[in-house]
């Protein structure tokens, strides 16, 4: 579906900020505007990127990755139990505050799901599920965790699943969900991530069973699932 103007796009991403509080989404505290323009006041987190974070690190041990993921999957469960889907995630669109406390930024490309099939084509695509690739409708919140289990191997490895310079080489591996496993890990980790990074959406593990994971399980604080309203 075509959008009419950037107008649409911009006023459609603040709806989605403004309605989204919950300690790891970057909040918008304020939309100013003039004549020509809009402006949009955000929460300042001033701590960096993740990505950063891992670059280095090299990597991550498995207790500091399972930390920023357990606020990583907070924050998109509370958002996907607003109806949203994210569509973007990677490392990048992670930040930290002062205190290291994970916040999901850049939901320009967030949709509200009302129960259909979303069809437009969006995000990076070393972190994009396959059904997105296949430009075919798909669940924009089983597409999220896909995304979530990219990031989960790039904290471990310290290297992307699924790359390659030759971009239809790129394409088919994420397609066939073809990658290596990541060998140093524990066995709960490389059975989350597999459940994560399944090609099939309707057998790809749900959020909620993220959660209940052994894996995950170890340190969580389920008050992390509490949104700031």
């Amino acid at each position: 579906m075509k959008k009419e103007n950037m107008e649409d796009q911009m006023l459609r991403e603040v709806a989605i900020m403004r309605s989204l509080r919950q300690p790891n989404v970057v909040e918008l505290r304020e939309v100013l505007q003039s004549t020509n323009h809009y402006y949009l006041v955000l929460e300042l987190v001033t701590g960096g990127e993740l990505f950063d974070k891992i670059v280095a690190a090299k990597r991550f041990d498995e207790n500091t990755a399972r930390h920023y993921f357990h606020q990583m999957i907070a924050g998109m469960y509370y958002c996907h139990s607003k109806g949203f889907a994210h569509r973007d995630l990677k490392p990048e669109n992670l930040l930290l505050d002062s205190s290291g406390v994970l916040k999901i930024s850049d939901f320009g490309l967030s949709n509200l799901q009302q129960d259909v099939l979303l069809q437009t084509v969006c995000g990076t695509p070393n972190y994009v599920a396959p059904e997105v690739l296949m430009e075919r409708g798909y669940n924009g919140l089983s597409a999220d965790v896909w995304s979530c289990g990219v990031v989960l191997y790039v904290m471990l490895a310290g290297r992307l699943p699924f790359e390659d310079r030759n971009m239809n080489v790129l394409l088919g591996k994420i397609e066939r969900g073809e990658y290596q496993m990541i060998r140093h890990i524990s066995d709960g980790a490389k059975d989350l991530i597999s459940r994560m990074l399944t090609v099939d959406p309707r057998k790809r593990i749900p959020l909620e069973d993220v959660i209940a994971h052994p894996w995950f399980q170890v340190g969580w604080d389920p008050k992390l699932l509490q949104g700031g309203e």
